[in-house]
């Protein structure tokens, strides 16, 4: 990937979405949300094996107000409303998204659920939100 793939794209609400790369893209997504004026969040899975840290993480990168819940309703409300974070849009980078796969499917795919709905409720007030998770080289035996 470099720095073109996504230059012209991510300013674009109808474009954005959940998208896996590898953890090498994140540098050059990082690169080109910035370009696009997004506000971007990165945020460290490794290590990660439940809800509970994976809530703390994206709380702590997102420096939710204090009081705010920590559960996926709570997590979904913050994401759609990012209010003490106001941007253009916005760009998730999650690096080592595989270590809360691994650790258990169950909290990965409420992960996706919830990012899918953001996307698309920020979509419906024509702001891009991203989330781009990095998973190892091999889960992508088609990439050139």
């Amino acid at each position: 990937m470099n720095d073109d793939d996504f230059a012209l794209a991510l300013d674009d609400p109808r474009q954005a979405g959940v998208f896996f790369v590898t953890a090498d893209d994140l540098t050059v997504l990082a690169s080109a949300a910035h370009d696009a004026d997004l506000l971007v969040r990165q945020i460290d899975l490794a290590g990660c094996e439940g809800k509970e840290l994976l809530l703390q993480r994206i709380a702590e990168a997102l420096a939710t107000p204090a009081g705010q819940g920590r559960n996926w309703d709570a997590l979904g409300d913050q994401l759609r409303d990012l209010s003490w974070l106001p941007a253009q849009g916005y760009a998730l980078l999650f690096a080592h998204a595989d270590a809360l796969r691994d650790a258990g499917e169950a909290a990965f795919d409420v992960l996706l659920d919830i990012l899918d709905e953001t996307t698309v409720d920020w979509q419906e007030r024509n702001r891009p939100f991203w989330a781009f998770l990095a998973l190892p080289d091999e889960d992508f035996p088609d990439a050139p």
